[in-house]
């Protein structure tokens, strides 16, 4: 089945540019130039990937990107001018799972491309296996937070809670290796995987939000401890 991009870059050389090189490398690609445009695209296509540019008309990509992540699932690979660690920031909180400073390489752009839809197609087996009537539905319990793995579930205290897909893979990740101390470079590359292009700010940022959303204070955690000069600590 051939997966399908939306790229959304008002810069029309670049548009052209980018929808070429994905053609060519088998890609369905649909293009818009404005972020009102790339809600309506996003919403009619459910693309796997989208390429999402932050300087648009009408809409930034800030917004454009915070508004699909509570409807969809898709990977959104954020596109910035700057090398701002403010944009890189904030493109992660509003639900971004990857970012590429311009200018960048094709070549840099096709390994994050890749990546995002290989993870997105290991995501879509997991979903598909957890709809089949004979997988029984396996919990990790931890006192009052409960991760159910067949329908990658979280619930605190009996109510579901909101996590991004990458919240969940971490928060899954640390309950897999209970009171071990995992640096963040191991965190980095075992969840994000080995090509991604970031640094170790990206764990912190997803650690934060773990933390407001399964502690009881997370000025304060208990459940996520930090490791002085080492990384974290999952105690359940």
């Amino acid at each position: 089945m051939t997966e399908t991009i939306l790229i959304v870059e008002d810069e029309l050389s670049l548009q052209e540019t980018l929808a070429y090189n994905l053609k060519k490398e088998g890609y369905a690609i649909e293009t818009v130039g404005d972020g009102r445009a790339a809600l309506e695209a996003a919403r009619r296509l459910k693309p796997d990937l989208i390429v999402l540019d932050i300087m648009l008309p009408e809409m930034d990509g800030f917004e454009v990107a915070r508004i699909l992540r509570k409807e969809l699932t898709t990977a959104i690979l954020m596109l910035t001018a700057r090398d701002d660690e403010i944009d890189r920031v904030v493109g992660l909180e509003v639900g971004a799972d990857d970012y590429l400073t311009k200018p960048f390489s094709m070549r840099e752009l096709m390994a994050r491309v890749k990546s995002q839809l290989r993870r997105t197609r290991l995501l879509r087996e997991e979903m598909g296996k957890s709809d089949s009537a004979e997988v029984k539905h396996e919990t990790l319990k931890f006192d009052n937070l409960v991760i159910n793995l067949t329908r990658r579930e979280v619930m605190l205290d009996g109510s579901p809670l909101q996590l991004k897909p990458k919240e969940y893979e971490l928060l899954l990740f640390f309950a897999e290796h209970r009171r071990q101390m995992l640096s963040r470079e191991f965190i980095l590359e075992r969840v994000w995987g080995w090509d991604f292009i970031g640094d170790s700010r990206t764990v912190d940022v997803h650690v934060r939000w773990l933390r407001q959303k399964i502690e009881a204070d997370a000025a304060s955690p208990v459940r996520i401890v930090t490791v002085r000069g080492g990384g974290y600590r999952f105690e359940g």
